[in-house]
């Protein structure tokens, strides 16, 4: 892997993790020493992290991670219903049925995953990935799969925004069984609105836990 390749993923997942948080001021000598990279693949991995909207030029102070507010979150919502509805729609169109048959049944079960002894949802979170990675694979647009992966990015730090709460991933995961059992009876239509009542109901759910961040101090 390139330098600035790997400087690039793991600034990435700093920044999504919120183990970078908004407002952190990214320091080319310190972030060079810290990733044991010379200044040139950082700057390259900088600017990548700049066009997807992670970090922004601030002046004299060099990069520092970008903010989300609550106006941010609206305006990921609306693009988001706008490809993810599109997207279910065209893999009920084109899927393979027997695929989301079996997606359905695991999302079904999903609760178990929740109930489990995994604090961090990796099994839930794994298997909401899947079903994703299904449909954009079914749908079969590389252009739509490339502003979905975009997108994705930010709804991952948005989701640590809100309080991490069992009873709404269960209605979640029973939510995304909606979408799949749509996709698997190749009803666009339904796929596309179960879509949108998930979403809707993640808005909801995000802008009324969400805790706003406190920037860290920079001397």
């Amino acid at each position: 892997m390139r330098a600035s390749d790997r400087a690039y993923a793991v600034l990435r997942d700093d920044i999504v993790e919120w183990r970078l948080r908004p407002g952190t001021v990214l320091a080319e000598v310190e972030q060079s020493e810290r990733l044991g990279v010379s200044r040139t693949p950082l700057r390259e991995a900088l600017g990548r992290l700049t066009a997807e909207g992670l970090t922004t030029a601030a002046g004299g102070r060099g990069v520092v991670v970008t903010a989300i507010s609550l106006e941010d979150i609206d305006e990921l919502f609306e693009l988001r219903e706008t490809l993810e509805g599109k997207a279910a729609a065209l893999a009920a169109e084109r899927g393979d049925p027997e695929e989301f048959r079996q997606l359905h049944r695991e999302l079904l079960a999903a609760p178990d995953l929740l109930s489990g002894d995994d604090p961090a949802r990796h099994g839930y979170y794994g298997l909401v990935a899947r079903f994703d990675a299904a449909i954009d694979a079914a749908v079969s647009n590389a252009y739509m799969a490339q502003a979905m992966g975009s997108l994705r990015v930010h709804l991952v730090r948005i989701r640590r925004l809100a309080v991490d709460d069992p009873a709404r991933l269960t209605a979640a995961a029973s939510e995304h069984a909606a979408i799949a059992e749509a996709i698997a009876d190749r009803n666009p239509r339904l796929a596309e609105a179960a879509t949108t009542v998930h979403l809707h109901r993640s808005l909801s759910h995000v802008k009324a836990t969400h805790t706003p961040y406190e920037k860290e101090p920079h001397g």
